[in-house]
């Protein structure tokens, strides 16, 4: 399989010798990536403030998230081609410019115009979609392969801990600010994402701006990207674990828990303490990754992937809170345990100048499919019953990964690390 090879400027010193977070190109990254990711998650947290405040409808919000779905889903392919033929640094620039635009679109429309807020959802969403992929393969052109996972982890301990500190932080500034302001505040997210990141290094095909004799369409050179999928087995049967796990699992919990929350606990609190845990989960699981370096890294992430079933677990049955709280701790310290080594495994074992086809495809899946869950489970759980839909999801949670460890190649995800000594 194809290596990655360690960026020019990273030649001079010993993989793994020197921190990533003391490394200037990679802080730069790392601050880049971390205000597109609060910039992604304050959108919509912020326009349910503006239907909290009336400036908006309900209707009317679900109508402009779809919007940035969509908006995602159509571009993240085509960004991903972009940044294997282009420089990565120029589309992340782009997209994240464009997300930026985005934001002023959508405070002028807030209270006047839901067909302007609408096709400005769909331009943020665009940008985000365009700039997934590149973030990613600009990672593995800023870091060494010996200090990519420590990369990832950083990168993800920053994401969740915005997600944690955000809501009360956004809260705190409706209080002195309203909401279109908030929404400026968003493209100026997107302006740090665009404008902070340094260049990476060559790709492998060449720099990335060197000429190239010929060029294959669009969709010729994405389907060059599946070939490239198709040619790691772990990599498919990753993708389908995680697809299946966001799908069902993910969707199932996102509907059932405020209806459990409300209707058998009355409370609101264990909805807030459950999502709360997951979040802090999560951060442990990233810290446990930046130092973890298992023998079958394959297996622990995809053991780590199957913990999210105890949180669709955890509400089948009248149990105490405590027990859905500890459950989606549990499932957030597994999510991280197989995020990180994903991530640091595709970097790893994709060829260079195809890795951004290959990460856009893995949100183009995983993410692509969410949606539909999202539409099923709720009528699902009103046919059926939310404990039979709850245990199918579960089972599903515990089942494919494990199936999906079973694949060749699964349990490295790739080839066996080399070790000192071997």
């Amino acid at each position: 399989m194809a290596t990655t090879p360690a960026p020019t400027e990273s030649k001079s010193r010993p993989p793994g010798t020197r921190s990533v977070l003391r490394d200037s190109a990679f802080l730069r990254l790392w601050a880049g990536t971390t205000a597109s990711g609060l910039a992604t998650w304050a959108l919509p947290f912020v326009l349910g403030l503006a239907v909290l405040q009336r400036e908006l409808g309900a209707a009317g919000l679900g109508l402009v998230l779809a919007a940035r779905t969509a908006g995602f889903l159509a571009a993240v392919a085509v960004g991903g081609v972009l940044a294997d033929r282009h420089s990565r640094r120029a589309v992340v620039l782009w997209s994240a410019l464009a997300a930026a635009a985005a934001a002023p679109l959508l405070a002028v429309g807030l209270g006047r115009s839901l067909l302007l807020m609408t096709a400005a959802a769909a331009l943020a969403g665009a940008g985000q979609g365009a700039c997934r992929p590149a973030f990613q393969a600009l990672t593995a052109e800023v870091v060494d392969p010996g200090r990519r996972q420590q990369a990832n982890a950083a990168t993800t301990l920053a994401v969740r801990s915005s997600t944690l500190a955000g809501p009360a932080l956004t809260a705190l500034l409706a209080a002195f600010v309203d909401v279109a302001t908030l929404l400026l505040g968003i493209g100026l997210l997107w302006l740090v994402a665009a404008l902070l990141p340094g260049r990476g290094g060559p790709a492998a095909a060449g720099a990335p701006d060197a000429p190239r004799p010929r060029r294959a369409s669009l969709r010729a050179e994405f389907v060059d990207g599946i070939r490239e999928a198709r040619r790691h087995p772990w990599f498919l049967a990753g993708l389908g674990a995680l697809t299946a796990v966001i799908a069902l699992g993910y969707s199932a919990t996102s509907v059932a828990l405020p209806l459990i929350s409300r209707d058998r606990y009355a409370t609101e609190w264990v909805l807030a303490a459950a999502t709360t845990a997951y979040t802090v989960g999560a951060l442990g699981g990233a810290l446990l990754t930046a130092r973890l370096r298992p023998r079958s890294q394959g297996w622990v992430a995809f053991a780590g992937l199957a913990a999210y079933g105890f949180a669709p677990l955890s509400l089948m049955l009248p149990v105490h809170p405590a027990v859905v709280i500890g459950a989606y701790a549990v499932a957030g310290i597994g999510i991280e345990l197989f995020n990180v080594p994903w991530f640091t495994a595709t970097q790893r074992e994709v060829a260079p100048d195809k890795l951004a086809r290959v990460s856009s495809l893995d949100f183009l899946v995983s993410y692509g499919l969410a949606p539909v869950g999202l539409a099923l489970i709720a009528p699902a759980i009103h046919a059926f019953g939310v404990t039979l839909v709850l245990g199918a999801c579960a089972a599903a949670c515990f089942l494919v990964p494990a199936a999906a460890a079973l694949v060749p190649t699964a349990r490295h995800f790739g080839r066996p690390p080399v070790r000192p000594g071997d």
